[in-house]
């Protein structure tokens, strides 16, 4: 902060951090810097202090017949009074003598706390975490002044946790088949505990009855998969899905990344959901399933998870869902954890790799060789797709409530390949004979 003469006599009062190109901080880093003091006109001083804070601040602002409501809880705080007499000297009054026309420059420096003590900075809608140093100069018989600055603190989070890579949850022994069991709204595994499987869901299941007029109209389902729990910004999801539909009415599987800002204060909580990237699969008619055998979505540049926080929480999870026409979706959500350390895949990968492998051969089979070019009917166009495939209709990938009319698309047509160069053309084995006209 820059002052003018008429403050006190104040040109410069400013904090200035010792690597101001540093973007964050984290837990036991050393933050140091300097107050800087130039003044016009000789001045007096009793005191300078430094002293940092952070906190969680929460804020419900009350309506008509609803009164207002905020909570508050601090991480850090720091306060030290800098030693003048190296640099300046006393009056008889024993103030502090600051000359004009001179920058002085006072050290500073602190240690934050160890890990498991802070939490991420953050702002929302509802609340913030803050983090800042002050500095406040005491003057005689005058009211003192202070100035801040704020700095990010950000906790590493390592995507390799066990509690969230879900090696154990592939790898099990004896681990019961994703769909084996499609009346549970969560596969269990075996050799896992209560609390192990709670802490790192990575395969569910669920269906949902449709109705039309209070008459049964058939039901849908969805089982899905997502090989761990932890991933950084850029790192892609691979999901493994069945879906199955045997109501009347057509529907789209979709998948979302969708992120959950909690904020409590005096009991109360708001939360506010953001979907922030999607994809989408084929349309299923009446009778029939589909399946998403790897199917990628990327995590796209996002904060880190917030963990730690008693009043602010920030959660994502993979949401993998049926549009529904006429009806509600039916929503089955992954939980995700979003880090700052990205995957490595030492040790894991090859299991998470072979057992997502026999997960896949468990939904399906496929034939061991193609059919031979003989075995191929010369009339190909009978073999296409027999149902019209139908355009998105419900107004794109973020409109799931507006529907829109359905418009088919004709088939392609399916023709064979050209003969190999290795066939011998009968024209060259027997050429035509030349016939004499009378």
């Amino acid at each position: 902060m820059v002052l003018s003469p008429a403050t006190n006599k104040l040109r410069v009062f400013q904090l200035v951090f010792s690597d101001p190109g540093r973007s964050f901080y984290s837990s036991g880093d050393k933050l140091s810097g300097s107050v800087q003091l130039e003044v016009a006109q000789p001045c007096r001083l009793t005191g300078l202090r430094v002293s940092a804070a952070g906190c969680a601040h929460v804020v419900h602002r009350g309506g008509k017949n609803r009164k207002s409501s905020s909570q508050e809880v601090e991480y850090l705080k720091y306060e030290e009074e800098l030693r003048l007499e190296e640099e300046l000297t006393k009056d008889s009054d024993g103030c502090f003598l600051l000359q004009s026309d001179k920058t002085y420059s006072f050290q500073f420096g602190f240690e934050l706390p160890a890990a498991g003590r802070l939490v991420s900075s953050y702002k929302g809608k509802f609340g913030y975490v803050r983090y800042y140093a002050r500095a406040v100069l005491d003057r005689p018989s005058q009211h003192a002044l202070q100035c801040e600055r704020e700095f990010e603190v950000e906790e590493p989070l390592d995507v390799n946790r066990p509690d969230l890579l879900n090696e154990t949850l592939l790898s099990t022994e004896g681990a019961a088949p994703l769909l084996a069991d499609r009346h549970v709204s969560t596969v269990a595994l075996k050799g896992q505990t209560k609390q192990d499987f709670f802490t790192a869901p990575a395969a569910a299941s669920k269906q949902k009855k449709v109705t039309c007029m209070f008459i049964p109209d058939g039901q849908v389902s969805i089982s899905a998969q997502i090989d761990r729990k932890g991933f950084c910004e850029g790192e892609d999801i691979n999901i493994n899905a069945k879906f199955e539909n045997t109501c009347s009415r057509i529907v789209v599987p979709k998948a979302a990344i969708i992120a959950k800002h909690s904020y409590i204060a005096d009991g109360r909580t708001k939360e506010v959901r953001q979907k922030l990237t999607a994809v989408r699969g084929n349309h299923i008619i009446s009778g029939m399933c589909d399946m998403w055998q790897g199917k990628t979505i990327r995590v796209p540049k996002l904060r880190p998870s917030l963990l730690g926080c008693d009043i602010i929480k920030v959660d994502y999870a993979l949401m993998i869902y049926l549009h529904i026409p006429g009806s509600e979706k039916l929503v089955l959500e992954l939980p995700l954890v979003i880090g700052t350390i990205p995957f490595s895949g030492v040790g894991s990968r090859t299991s998470s790799m072979s057992s997502q492998a026999g997960s896949m051969s468990s939904w399906s089979s496929f034939p061991s060789a193609p059919p031979s070019y003989s075995n191929i009917h010369r009339d190909l166009r009978l073999d296409g797709p027999r149902t019209p495939l139908l355009q998105d209709y419900d107004g794109g990938e973020d409109q799931d409530e507006e529907d829109g009319g359905l418009f088919m698309r004709v088939p392609e047509l399916y023709y064979p390949p050209p003969p190999a160069y290795s066939e011998v053309d009968q024209d060259s084995v027997n050429p035509p004979q030349a016939v004499q006209v009378f």
